[in-house]
Formats: C-alpha cells, sequence, structure tokens
C-alpha cells in the first residue's frame, strides 16, 4: 500500500512535471509564432485546431474518462474483446431498379463476401407511394429498389434465408410498413419475426430536420415509431426497431458536433416518447442503434464517435435511470460521407472513402458501409461496389488495425478532441432544451437554420480556397476528365412493377384487403399499438399506398413549414 508521504511526493512530482512541460511549451509557442505557416485553414468542420497538444491539454480525469473496452462509459468500445472477438459487419447499400433487381445485386455482395445486407429504396416507396401512382411517374427504381407489397418483398429477398442475414433498411416515413412487409416476407418463408436481425432505420425526427422523406405529422409519426419500440422488445427482440441517424443531417451540412449533438438529442426524444407510453427504459433502449457520417477530417470522427458512446452513456444511466448496461451501449452504423464524394477525378473517391473507412473503424463502429467511387455520379455498378467492399476487406485482414482495441486511446490529441466534443454536445443540449425540445426546434426552424448556416459556411471556405477540395478547387486538370462506367436504370422497371401490381390487385382476396384496411383506420382513432394492424394489411396484400392512405386519412399529411 502506497503510504500518504509516498503519495504526496508523487503527486508534486506530477506537478513539477506539468509545470517543466508548460515552461517547454510556451517557449515552443514563441518559437512557433516566429516562423511562418501555410495561408490556409487549420481546422476541422467546426473551428481553428490547435498545432499541438501534450498532456497539458487532456483532462484531469483521463482513466475515468477512459475505462476499458466492453464497460462504462464506454468511451474504448462497447464489446470487451473489440474486432478481436467479432470484426464489423461488412455492408454495400444496394438497390435499384424492380426486386429481381436487387435481389441479384444482394446475391452478387454475399458471393462477395458482404455480411449483412442493407437496402436502398427508391422516391416513391421512401415518400410511402406505390410504383403506380401518378407521383411516381419516371422514378421508379431510379435510386434504389421499388417495393409496393409484400409480393415485391418476397421477390426481394427470394433464394435468401432470412434467418441467416442481417438486413438493414434505410426508410423512414413508412417504416413500419416495409417492416411489415420484411417480417411477412420471413413467415413466408417460414421464419418468425424472433429470429429475425437487422434494423430499420425508422428515425423520422432527422427527416423533419434534414433529408425530407415524410408522411405524416410529428405526433402520429412519433407514435408509429414508439409503436415498433414496443411491438418489438416482445416480438421481434433481436431486431434494432430504429436507426438514430446523424448521417443525413452531416449530409445536410451540419458539422461534425452538430451532427453528434442533434442526433443524440434525437435519441433522447425517442427514450422519452417511450417511457411517456409506459415503457420500461430497458425494456426497448437496449435496441436503439444510431448511424453516423464518417467525414474526411480523419481525427475529428474518431472523437465524435468515442464521445458518442461516453455521452450516450453518461445519460441513459444517470438521466433516464436504465439498469441494464446494455441500454448504456451505443451500437452503430458507420457510412463514409457521400456528400464528399466528387463527379471530377472520381477515382480520387477510392482514396477518400480508405481514409473514412479507417476513422470509422479506429473509432469502433460494429457495421460499415464503404461509398463506391461512381455514386456521385449514378448508382454504382458491380465493379465499383467490388471495390469499395474490398477496401473493407483490405482494411480488416491486411492493415493489423483490428488487432488492437481503441489504438488511438490516449492520444493527447484524441482525448483533447474527444473531450471537446463532449462538451460542445452538452452546449447544444442546453441551447435545444432552452427552445423548448427537439419537437419546438422542427417546428419552429431552429434546427434546420443552424445546419443550413454550416452548410454556407462551408460552401463559402471552399469557394474562397480555404478549404481544399482536391480535383476541384485544387489540383484541378486541364485534360479530358476519366470517364467511369455508370449504371443507367431505364424504364424496365416501370414495366415490370406495373405488370405485378396489375396481377396483385386482381388476384388478392379484395374482401380481406379492404377489412383490413378498415380495421387500420378504425384502431389509428384510438390509442392501440398500430404494428398488428399494419401486419395485417401486409399479409393481405394490401399496398404500401393503400395502407399509407388509410393512416393519413386519420392522421392527415405532413406539410413542411416555410422557414428561410
Amino acid at each position: 500500500m502506497t503510504s500518504t508521504p509516498d503519495l504526496s511526493a508523487t503527486i508534486r512530482e506530477q506537478r513539477a512535471e506539468l509545470e517543466r512541460l508548460r515552461a517547454e511549451v510556451d517557449a515552443w509557442r514563441a518559437r512557433f509564432a516566429g516562423a511562418g505557416t501555410r495561408d490556409i485553414a487549420f481546422a476541422n468542420s467546426e473551428a481553428e485546431v490547435a498545432p499541438l497538444y501534450t498532456a497539458l491539454d487532456v483532462a484531469g480525469e483521463l482513466a475515468t474518462d477512459l475505462g476499458v473496452p466492453g464497460a462504462h462509459p464506454f468511451t474504448r468500445g462497447i464489446h470487451p474483446t473489440g474486432y478481436r472477438g467479432r470484426l464489423w459487419t461488412m455492408r454495400q447499400f444496394a438497390g435499384f431498379g424492380s426486386a429481381e433487381d436487387t435481389n441479384r445485386r444482394f446475391k452478387f455482395l454475399l458471393e462477395q463476401g458482404q455480411t449483412g445486407l442493407s437496402t436502398a429504396f427508391d422516391f416513391p416507396t421512401l415518400m410511402g407511394y406505390d410504383s403506380d401512382h401518378p407521383r411516381s411517374l419516371g422514378e421508379v427504381g431510379k435510386t434504389g429498389v421499388a417495393i409496393s407489397s409484400l409480393a415485391d418483398m418476397e421477390v426481394l429477398f427470394d433464394g435468401i434465408p432470412l434467418d441467416q442475414v442481417s438486413t438493414s433498411m434505410t426508410i423512414n416515413g413508412p417504416a413500419i410498413i416495409l417492416w411489415a412487409f420484411y417480417i411477412a416476407a420471413a413467415e413466408k418463408q417460414g421464419v418468425s419475426a424472433d429470429r429475425l436481425r437487422g434494423t430499420i432505420q425508422n428515425d423520422i425526427l432527422k427527416e423533419y430536420m434534414a433529408q425530407h422523406a415524410w408522411c405524416f405529422p410529428i405526433e402520429p409519426a412519433l407514435r408509429l415509431i414508439v409503436d415498433c419500440f414496443e411491438w418489438g422488445a416482445t416480438h421481434a427482440p433481436l431486431w434494432n426497431t430504429i436507426s438514430i441517424s446523424g448521417y443525413h443531417i452531416r449530409e445536410a451540412g451540419a458539422t461534425a458536433a452538430q451532427e453528434l449533438a442533434f442526433t443524440l438529442a434525437d435519441g433522447f426524444t425517442y427514450v422519452e416518447r417511450g417511457v411517456a407510453r409506459g415503457l420500461d427504459v430497458d425494456e426497448f433502449a437496449r435496441r436503439l442503434s444510431f448511424f453516423w457520417d464518417i467525414h474526411n477530417d480523419f481525427f475529428e470522427e474518431i472523437a465524435k464517435l468515442r464521445a458518442a458512446r461516453r455521452i450516450w452513456a453518461r445519460h441513459m444511466k444517470e438521466r433516464y435511470g436504465a439498469k441494464d448496461p446494455r441500454s448504456w451501449m451505443m451500437r452503430f452504423h458507420s457510412q463514409t460521407a457521400g456528400v464528399t464524394l466528387t463527379a471530377q477525378q472520381p477515382m480520387n473517391n477510392v482514396v477518400r472513402v480508405a481514409y473514412q473507412a479507417l476513422a470509422a473503424v479506429l473509432g469502433g463502429t460494429q457495421s460499415l458501409h464503404t461509398n463506391s467511387m461512381d455514386e456521385t455520379l449514378a448508382l454504382p455498378t458491380e465493379e465499383a461496389v467490388q471495390v469499395a467492399l474490398r477496401t473493407q476487406q483490405i482494411l480488416a485482414y491486411e492493415t493489423g488495425v483490428p488487432n488492437v482495441i481503441d489504438p488511438l486511446g490516449g492520444s493527447y490529441y484524441v482525448e483533447a478532441l474527444t473531450d471537446q466534443m463532449e462538451r460542445e454536445a452538452e452546449a447544444l443540449f442546453a441551447e435545444i432544451e432552452g427552445i423548448g425540445g427537439v419537437v419546438r426546434g422542427l417546428e419552429t426552424g431552429w434546427l434546420q437554420r443552424k445546419i443550413a448556416e454550416s452548410a454556407a459556411r462551408q460552401q463559402w471556405e471552399i469557394e474562397q480556397h480555404r478549404r481544399v477540395v482536391v480535383g476541384v478547387n485544387e489540383f484541378a486538370t486541364e485534360a479530358d476528365e476519366l470517364a467511369i462506367p455508370v449504371l443507367r436504370v431505364g424504364e424496365e422497371a416501370t414495366r415490370r412493377q406495373e405488370e405485378r401490381m396489375r396481377k396483385l390487385r386482381a388476384e388478392r382476396d379484395a374482401g380481406r384487403v379492404k377489412a383490413a384496411l378498415d380495421a387500420l383506420r378504425t384502431a389509428a382513432r384510438g390509442t392501440a399499438n398500430l404494428m398488428p394492424f399494419i401486419l395485417d394489411c401486409a399479409r393481405a396484400y394490401c399496398t404500401l399506398y393503400e395502407i399509407r392512405a388509410a393512416m393519413e386519412d386519420v392522421f392527415g399529411a405532413y406539410r413542411e413549414p416555410v422557414f428561410f
């Protein structure tokens, strides 16, 4: 045991060492100030960064803030074994044309070694419209796969055993309907909901904030999300009923700190709505997941992910009283930043994506999508997707990076930046609370304006050459740009979808369809959980828009206020 005099001597020595370090740093600062530096902005997405970080920049409670992997506060990761126990799930966002087209792409990706499926839907599906709806004209299958009913979902996963894959679905406004289609398709395969693994994005708050794919007004939309929490906790305990997404907030122009704070604030709002329903926080919080954008500033992104885990753990334990350690753990998927891809010199995108993927892994992601080099031009080709997947596989199997858990832990810069990100997020939480919370912030446009202001500032920095984009505002070439193959989605998907829907409407039981939709409308007027009613509609082969319209008859449609 260390005696009191020994401890006092150790403290004096540490203080003396810090004083010597402070003197050395002061002398260095004087030399630094007298030397020349390049005339650019030495900044991350938020602000200037210091040229040097030392022990003086790290908080005194470093050991407490760091901890060990797999234990509160989870700064160093949520699993004690890191990637030594299990690598991250490798996903490639896939979806285009008809269900048949995307089914073939899914099987190609699985054959290439992908370990999870990630589904992109076309814009009509994202908005809750059938492929043969007038508003779908010209958009069917263009930006993702067209799914208008259980029949489409059955084709999408034909020959893919749903009890053996993890499936992510990027859908929000009509998310509960697409989840019902998936569950019903699994039932057709003989797979019950309690055996399904995957994630439905289902994050409507960020839609009002950034991406704008919505169906219903805010309050009924939140009701449907809590219905998913409640139903999933009992019937689909392995399924993540929401993926609270910072990705689209960042893509819209937010800084890293804003992405962190606004996303976590959305998460806290969902927790509060679940508790208000009467759910025990530990009943649903352990199935909440997150989705982060991994941008270009390498260290900032790593610090963001480490800070996110720590903040979530603290708030869930101390603010919301969660007792299950699984409720404290932030589990998340990451995707490299689509907004950083350039049409100019598209091969450069391979390099950007590789560095972003490295940042995601060093930040401890559980799942990762790497963008393809051609995604700024069109939906990715098989060749481009293969390169993007190989990027992850080289990272996993050739670099040695997964061998050590949180290898940057203890870095003066990374720890100081993690602390800074945490402070900035907490300051933004206080601002959001001061304006009345997330929902009020959306209704008044406060959150939208914050993102727009950041986007405008970043664009100005690019235009003024304060922020370099290689191949765009610097290092451009006078020669013809390199042309790469791009995927073109024709009108065949539209014709195929229209034919399938004509056949579906002719062959299904019209009486069963009407009864299911009527029951859903009646339930929507009350307070019952709507998931069982939506499932009945799915099983009866009601279409996506028919189910949306039934609820819209009760809830109304969302109309965005004018903020600018």
